[in-house]
C-alpha cells in the first residue's frame, strides 16, 4: 500500500518564509510609521516654538500696563488669514482672547486650565476654529513692572495637514512594503528551488538505477546530500553481492544435485535392461520408477536454477544488450540442433541499434526457449521479427516467433505456459521452457502473448523494454 505523503517541502519552506516576511514587515511598518510621525510631530512643534519665540519678542507692555503686540513685524503672513490654521492668543486673569491673531476671526481657543511656569513652554491638543484639532503651545509671560501679572500666551496650528502626510506616507510605505514582500517572496521561490534543486537530481539518479539504466546513484551531489548518497550505493552494492552468492549457491546446488541423478538415472537404465538381482517384471517397474522421479527431479532443477539465475533482475541496474548478434547466435545453435530435420529460420532485417534493457543471458535464455519451441512443432520452418513498439510504459522491444507447426488451440493456450505441462508428450523436454520465458518477462516487465500465427502455427509475441 503507497503511503500518502506528507506536505510538499517546498511548499513549507515557502509557507514558513512567507509567514516570517510578513511578520517582519508588518512590524518594520508598524515602527516607520510610528517614526516617521513622531519626527514629523517633532518638526512640527519646533516650529509651533520658533512662532511662539517670534511672538514673545513681539510683545511688549504700555504705559497702562497694558500688553501690545507689534503685528506689522510678524513674518508669517497666516496670522491675517482667516482659519488659515495658524493662530495665536493672549489671555489675562479671568480674560480670554484680550489679544489674538486675525486669523481667529470671531473665534477664540479654548485653552485648558493650566499652571504654566515662568520659563517653560506646555503643550495641548485642542479643538480650534471650525471645529479642526489643533497643536497648542502656551507659556507665560509678564510685564516687569509688575511680575504678580500673569499672561498666557499661546500659539496653535491646525494637525490636519501633518495627519494628511502621515496618511500618504503610511499609504506610500504599505505599497513599498507589498512590492518588497512580493520581490522577497520571488526570491525566496528561486532559493528554494536552486536549494531543493540536488533532491531532484537524487530523484533522476533513483529512475536511473529503477528503470536499470545504471547500477548505482551517479551524479555530483552537495555535502549535505552526498553521505546519503554514498550509503545507498552501499546498499546497492551489497545488495548486489547478497543476489549474486545466492545465485551462485543456487547454481552449485543444481549442479551438485545434478551428478546423483545422473547415477540414478544409469541405476534405472539397468534395471530396465534386466541386469539386477529383482525378478524382471519388478525390476522394470522399478527402473520405470526411477526414471520417473528422476525426470520429475531434473524438471524442479532446471526450474529453479534457471528461477536462481534470473534473479539477477533483483539487483538495481542494469545494461543494454543488442538483439541481432543474440538472434544470430541462437539460430546458429538451433541449426545444429535440429538439423536432421532440415529447418529454415528466417529473420527479418534487424536494425542494429535495437536493444534490450537488461542482460544478454536473460534474453538468451527467453529467445532460447522460444526458439527452441518452434523448432520442436514446426514442419518446415520458422519466422523471427524483432522491432521497436511504443506503449504505456514507454518504448518497448516487440519479437516474433512463429513457427508452421499444428499450433494450438485456446484452451492449450492457456495451459502451454504452466509449469511442467507438457501438451505432447511424445517430444523430448521436460514442460519448464515457455513457463521460465513467462516468469523472466514478468520480471522485467513484459508480456508474453501466444497466438494462432498467418502460417497455421503458434505465435509468440514478446513485449519487454527497450534501451
Amino acid at each position: 500500500m503507497k503511503a500518502t505523503p506528507a506536505p510538499s517541502l517546498r511548499r513549507r519552506l515557502l509557507a514558513a518564509t512567507a509567514g516570517v516576511l510578513a511578520l517582519a514587515l508588518l512590524a518594520a511598518g508598524w515602527g516607520l510609521s510610528a517614526l516617521f510621525r513622531e519626527h514629523a510631530m517633532q518638526q512640527f512643534r519646533e516650529g509651533l516654538q520658533g512662532q511662539l519665540d517670534q511672538l514673545t519678542a513681539r510683545l511688549d507692555f504700555d504705559a497702562a500696563a497694558q500688553p501690545v503686540v507689534d503685528t506689522a513685524a510678524l513674518s508669517d503672513p497666516r496670522w491675517e488669514r482667516p482659519y488659515s490654521g495658524l493662530y495665536w492668543q493672549l489671555d489675562g486673569a479671568g480674560r480670554a482672547g484680550v489679544l489674538r491673531s486675525r486669523s481667529l476671526w470671531d473665534q477664540a481657543l479654548a485653552l485648558p486650565p493650566d499652571n504654566v511656569g515662568a520659563r517653560d513652554v506646555h503643550v495641548h491638543e485642542a479643538v480650534g476654529p471650525l471645529g479642526r484639532p489643533v497643536l497648542v503651545l502656551e507659556r507665560d509671560v509678564h510685564d516687569p513692572r509688575q511680575p504678580q501679572a500673569g499672561w498666557r500666551l499661546a500659539v496653535a496650528a491646525d494637525t490636519a495637514p501633518l495627519d494628511a502626510a502621515v496618511r500618504r506616507f503610511r499609504g506610500q510605505l504599505a505599497l513599498s512594503l507589498l512590492v518588497l514582500f512580493a520581490l522577497l517572496l520571488a526570491a525566496s521561490w528561486i532559493q528554494v528551488l536552486v536549494g531543493l534543486a540536488p533532491l531532484r537530481a537524487l530523484r533522476e539518479a533513483l529512475e536511473a538505477v529503477r528503470g536499470q539504466r545504471a547500477q548505482r546513484l551517479q551524479g555530483r551531489f552537495p555535502a549535505e546530500v552526498q553521505p546519503l548518497v554514498d550509503e545507498f550505493n552501499a546498499v546497492l552494492a551489497h545488495n548486489a553481492a547478497m543476489v549474486e552468492q545466492a545465485r551462485k549457491h543456487a547454481g552449485n546446488l543444481a549442479h551438485a544435485v545434478k551428478t546423483p541423478l545422473a547415477v540414478l538415472r544409469q541405476v534405472g537404465d539397468r534395471l530396465l535392461s534386466g541386469a539386477g538381482a529383482a525378478p524382471a517384471g519388478e525390476a522394470a517397474e522399478l527402473g520405470r520408477l526411477v526414471h520417473e522421479q528422476v525426470d520429475l527431479a531434473a524438471r524442479h532443477v532446471d526450474w529453479h536454477l534457471a528461477r536462481s539465475r534470473s534473479a539477477a533482475l533483483a539487483r538495481p541496474g542494469g545494461r543494454a544488450t543488442r538483439v541481432e548478434p543474440v538472434l544470430q547466435g541462437l539460430a546458429r545453435v538451433m541449426a545444429r540442433v535440429h538439423a536432421q530435420r532440415g529447418l529454415h529460420i528466417e529473420f527479418a532485417p534487424v536494425e542494429p541499434t535495437l536493444a534490450f534493457q537488461g542482460e544478454e543471458q536473460d534474453l538468451q535464455e527467453i529467445l532460447g526457449n522460444l526458439l527452441d519451441n518452434a523448432c520442436k512443432w514446426a514442419r518446415s520452418g520458422i519466422h523471427v521479427r524483432a522491432t521497436s513498439a511504443g506503449g504505456a510504459a514507454g518504448r518497448q522491444l516487440r519479437i516474433e516467433v512463429e513457427d508452421d507447426g499444428p499450433g494450438i488451440d485456446d484452451a492449450q493456450r492457456a495451459q502451454a505456459a504452466r509449469r511442467g505441462v507438457r501438451l505432447d508428450e511424445t517430444l523430448p523436454g521436460s514442460g519448464l521452457g515457455l513457463a521460465i520465458v513467462q516468469d523472466l518477462v514478468g520480471l522485467y516487465g513484459g508480456t508474453l502473448d501466444l497466438q494462432r500465427g498467418e502460417r497455421g502455427g503458434l505465435l509468440a509475441v514478446l513485449l519487454l523494454p527497450a534501451a
